[in-house]
């Protein structure tokens, strides 16, 4: 089943993409013009999975990434409100995919989504490591992407980073502070050869952290309400056995800290304190998704009131849950705790069969506390940021073969460094204090780092 599911998946990001220019839609199919830098990130790393299991040629995916990445590469970076597609290295969170440029002056110069895309530009500048013309170019492309982000504009006095900026209101007055997807954007501005960002970032990020840290459905970690915020960095980084400063003291690494989040949510729907319908030990799983629609709905005489798309979720910080449940939260975990992820797949797929699952494997979401009159409500479209961490994941399972590859990019492990981290797959010590110096072929591992690599979760091939 899981065969099957990470085929279907890698399809939706292989026919939902522009061939031309690499663009991917927020979600597909869907008339909207929409295209999502986050899921163009997630496309990179899916290239390479693809090559890696068969369902297309390397050379296929080299020919889709170096369009991805040129096309990015010539894309105009300034301040105009509508004639831009970024500005000082960063992108708009969506871009309209018939012109590449902003979508409309809605839409934000996204900290968060450059940082999505980013991780799977250093997964290419990593993955395509021959010495052909293509893949050096790949490389070299990849290395102008990156290096070009300037975290430096993008950090504030106190060292946060702000979560975006447009021309018209200049920063956004929300900063990256607390557990929570915006690990990555620190990651990977620490790791940063020019415009970087120093430690003291690292720290403010976690100025917030006691806060979010206790009890949760039987399980002590650090909360964070919907999945996907435990899922994002994961999906790239390898956090097994490492500890920075913070990690330290609680004696807990980050990947412990995500599984102990999966089996509170499972508690969570078990114990299922709204009593919708359908929860159980198998059928659980909240995060940020689509919904019926902002609405109430007469249940059993109770008003209910639903949602549309909203951050879902369940925890210390936050509960919000209208009975809508997204596959992609358990399907994005299956790497911290496939002893549980797994007959959730297997039941919810065979319980609700093709009303949930289809072409692209499982929709984004669907509720069956919500009724129509004839049946209950399940999304028909598929969004890039939920199939990714779908995908990404199922193959760090199966062979860990995305984490592996970013611990050969030499930004990542700068960046890991230079926040604290120390142990697992790392140097025994840390290599340097700054970061590196760009670079267009990736370092290569020694022997004795190669050995310490942690094996994948075991797994049906």
């Amino acid at each position: 089943m899981v065969n099957d599911l990470e085929r279907r998946t890698f399809q939706w990001f292989w026919d939902a993409g522009d061939p031309h220019t690499g663009l991917i839609p927020d979600r597909y199919p869907s008339p909207q013009t929409l295209s999502s830098v986050a899921s163009v990130g997630f496309g990179l790393t899916a290239y390479g999975i693809g090559a890696e299991r068969g369902y297309i040629t390397r050379a296929q995916a080299v020919q889709r990434t170096l369009a991805t990445l040129r096309y990015l590469m010539q894309s105009p970076q300034n301040d105009s409100p509508d004639k831009a597609a970024g500005y000082h290295g960063f992108y708009y969170h969506f871009l309209d995919k018939t012109t590449g440029l902003r979508f409309n002056r809605d839409i934000e110069l996204s900290s968060i989504d450059t940082s999505l895309l980013m991780q799977g530009v250093l997964f290419a500048q990593a993955y395509y490591t021959r010495d052909t013309a293509a893949e050096r170019e790949i490389r070299t492309l990849a290395d102008k992407l990156y290096t070009r982000v300037d975290w430096q504009w993008m950090r504030r006095p106190d060292n946060r980073l702000s979560m975006g900026w447009s021309p018209e209101h200049q920063f956004i007055p929300n900063y990256w502070e607390g557990y929570s997807e915006g690990m990555m954007a620190y990651i990977l501005g620490l790791g940063a050869p020019t415009h970087g960002l120093e430690p003291a970032s690292w720290q403010a990020w976690l100025a917030t952290n006691s806060q979010r840290w206790g009890d949760y459905y039987g399980q002590t970690f650090l909360n964070f309400a919907p999945l996907f915020g435990h899922q994002y960095t994961h999906a790239w980084i390898d956090f097994r056995g490492l500890h920075d400063a913070w990690a330290r003291e609680k004696q807990i690494d980050y990947f412990e800290n995500s599984r102990r989040a999966v089996y509170a949510q499972q508690a969570y729907a078990i114990a299922n304190p709204g009593k919708w319908q359908g929860y159980s030990a198998t059928t659980w799983g909240l995060t940020a998704c689509d919904g019926p629609g902002d609405t109430m709905q007469q249940i059993d005489g109770q008003a209910r009131h639903f949602l549309s798309y909203s951050a879902r979720g369940a925890g210390r910080d936050y509960t919000l849950d209208d009975g809508t449940i997204a596959p992609t939260a358990a399907a994005g975990s299956i790497a911290f705790a496939p002893e549980i992820v797994l007959p959730t797949l297997r039941d919810m797929k065979a319980r609700y069969g093709q009303q949930i699952y289809g072409q692209y494997g499982f929709v984004d979401a669907f509720n069956p506390s919500f009724h129509d009159g004839k049946a209950f409500w399940t999304d028909h479209e598929y969004l890039g940021i939920d199939q990714g961490p779908i995908l990404l994941m199922i193959e760090n399972w199966r062979s860990g073969l995305v984490w592996n590859v970013m611990k050969r990019n030499p930004y990542i492990r700068a960046g890991l460094e230079r926040a604290g981290f120390e142990g697992g797959w790392l140097p025994a010590a840390p290599r340097t204090a700054t970061a590196p110096q760009p670079t267009t072929q990736p370092a290569a591992m020694d022997g004795a780092h190669a050995s310490a690599v942690l094996p994948a979760a075991p797994h049906p091939s």
